[in-house]
C-alpha cells in the first residue's frame, strides 16, 4: 500500500479528522453494540469467508509498521463484526418501509438492505468480481491485487453484477474501518489504544483543548484514558 490510493499515511490523514468523534460515538455501531468480551473474541456475524474477507482488508487498509500494528492485531475484524451483529448492523435506526427509489447522495443511505446485509451481499459481489479478475477470492490476492480491487470500489471503476452500488458498500466499509481503529477499545478495535496513541489523542477524557497549541506538531506525552479506564 505504498504511493497508492491506498497509501497508509493517506489513510490516517482522512481518520484523524475524525479521530476525536470516533473515540466515543462513532457514527455507524458503537453506540449500540455490546461492550467487548476481554478474551480472545469469536465472530458473531461473519462466516468463515466472510471473516477471511474482512481479514485481508483491514491487514491491507492498515498494515503493520512502524507507526502501528496491523488491522487484525488493532481489532478492527473484531469492531466490524460486533457492529454488523448488533443494532446498527440490523438497521434498528433505519427506516425500512420504502419506497425504494434511487436516491442522490445528499439523501443519505437509500437501500431495501441492513448495513450488515449490504456488507454480506458486497463481501459476495466483491468475492465474484476477484475470481472472474484473478480466478480466486479477495483474501488469496496478493497485495498488488488486492490493492487493484480496492481502488475500484473506491472510484467506482469495478460493477458488481448483482447490481449492487459499488461506492455505498465502499463508503460503509471505509468508515467502519476508521471506526475501528480510532473508536474506544471497549467496542473490540483500537486495541490497546494503539490508534490513540498514533495521533495523540488523550482519550475518552477528551478534556485537550488547552493543549492544541501548546503541543501543535510535537507529540502529546498523555496516556489515553479509555471507558474501561475510567470504570
Amino acid at each position: 500500500m505504498r504511493d497508492q490510493n491506498f497509501g497508509r499515511r493517506d489513510f490516517l490523514k482522512g481518520a484523524v479528522a475524525g479521530s476525536v468523534a470516533a473515540a466515543n460515538l462513532p457514527q455507524s455501531a458503537q453506540a449500540q453494540q455490546a461492550p467487548a468480551a476481554p478474551a480472545t473474541p469469536g465472530y458473531s456475524f461473519l462466516n468463515l469467508d466472510e471473516a477471511a474477507f474482512v481479514e485481508a482488508l483491514v491487514d491491507h487498509m492498515v498494515p503493520a509498521d512502524e507507526l502501528s500494528p496491523k488491522g487484525t492485531e488493532l481489532g478492527i475484524n473484531i469492531y466490524i463484526d460486533r457492529a454488523l451483529a448488533g443494532g446498527w448492523g440490523k438497521g434498528e435506526r433505519l427506516y425500512m418501509q420504502g419506497p425504494w427509489k434511487l436516491g442522490v447522495p445528499s439523501q443519505g443511505y437509500q437501500l431495501p438492505l441492513t448495513p450488515a446485509q449490504l456488507y454480506r451481499a458486497g463481501i459476495e459481489a466483491t468475492n465474484t468480481h476477484c475470481r472472474k479478475a484473478y480466478g480466486k477470492p479477495f483474501d488469496r490476492l496478493d497485495e498488488q491485487q488486492r490493492e487493484e480491487v480496492l481502488a475500484g470500489l473506491s472510484t467506482g471503476k469495478v460493477s458488481f453484477d448483482s447490481g449492487l452500488p459499488v461506492r455505498v458498500f465502499w463508503t460503509t466499509v471505509y468508515q467502519t474501518v476508521m471506526e475501528g481503529m480510532f473508536s474506544d477499545p471497549i467496542y473490540g478495535g483500537n486495541r490497546n489504544k494503539a490508534g490513540w496513541r498514533l495521533i495523540g489523542f488523550p482519550g475518552a477524557i477528551a478534556v485537550h483543548r488547552e493543549n492544541v497549541e501548546k503541543f501543535r506538531d510535537k507529540k502529546f506525552p498523555a496516556d489515553p484514558i479509555s471507558i474501561a479506564d475510567m470504570s
